[in-house]
């Protein structure tokens, strides 16, 4: 099967001003800097093997290299974007991420599987509000569509819901981010990319800030019924 290979240029704003990036797979030679990206993002007291390790990476690279995504500016890996395919099989019932993404190595990835499910996305803190996290996003719909695949789907952290979890469910938080009465980072900015929540997963991530909670969250094909 032939490998469909993403690459394309782009002007971001980087606090204020306009920066040329890429986009485009990230293969082998990228390892180094794929780790780097987690070592800015997640810094000590972060422990260091829950980064990206080289074995992960040959597998995402090997398995699915049409969901290996990153950003380079001058030559400088700044952020990434990873995913798998899955069927419904997969996501009958409950999961976790620890269990639809294999811990991260996506050995489970499903060749013929409609859904692609995201693994991670990270972009390094100084870019964080020049958009690169929503082009890294908009880069896997494309895959999506390319493949034909029904759509896009991903468990989202609410790390602003331990303020709420006296109060109020993990359900009534999301559709209180939804309604507009609350404001959560993650769930905030997936919503601004044009994912749409579908439920939430118990369970799904080692997470205090969301109670271990997560929104799932799809973008569905625009061009399938």
């Amino acid at each position: 099967m032939e490998v469909y290979r993403m690459r394309k240029q782009m002007i971001v704003y980087a606090e204020g001003k306009p920066v040329e990036i890429v986009i485009r797979n990230y293969t082998q030679s990228d390892f180094a800097g794929m780790i780097a990206i987690q070592e800015a993002c997640f810094p000590p007291p972060f422990p260091s093997e829950l980064w990206w390790n080289e074995a992960q990476l040959r597998e995402h690279v090997a398995r699915f290299p049409e969901g290996a995504i990153c950003a380079e500016r001058d030559g400088r890996l700044i952020g990434s974007i990873t995913g798998l395919r899955v069927d419904d099989a997969q996501l009958a019932g409950s999961h976790s991420w620890e269990s639809i993404t294999d811990g991260g190595y996506i050995r489970n990835h499903a060749p013929d599987g409609d859904t692609l499910y995201i693994v991670d996305i990270c972009v390094v803190p100084e870019m964080r509000k020049s958009g690169v996290g929503k082009w890294l996003m908009q880069s896997m719909y494309e895959t999506v569509v390319h493949l034909g695949l029904k759509r896009l789907l991903g468990g989202g952290r609410m790390p602003g819901y331990h303020r709420y979890a006296d109060s109020v469910s993990p359900d009534e938080y999301l559709a209180g981010i939804v309604a507009g009465r609350y404001n959560d980072p993650v769930i905030s900015f997936l919503l601004r990319c044009g994912r749409m929540p579908v439920g939430t997963a118990e369970h799904y991530l080692e997470d205090e800030q969301s109670c271990d909670y997560a929104a799932l969250m799809e973008w569905r094909n625009p061009f399938m019924r």
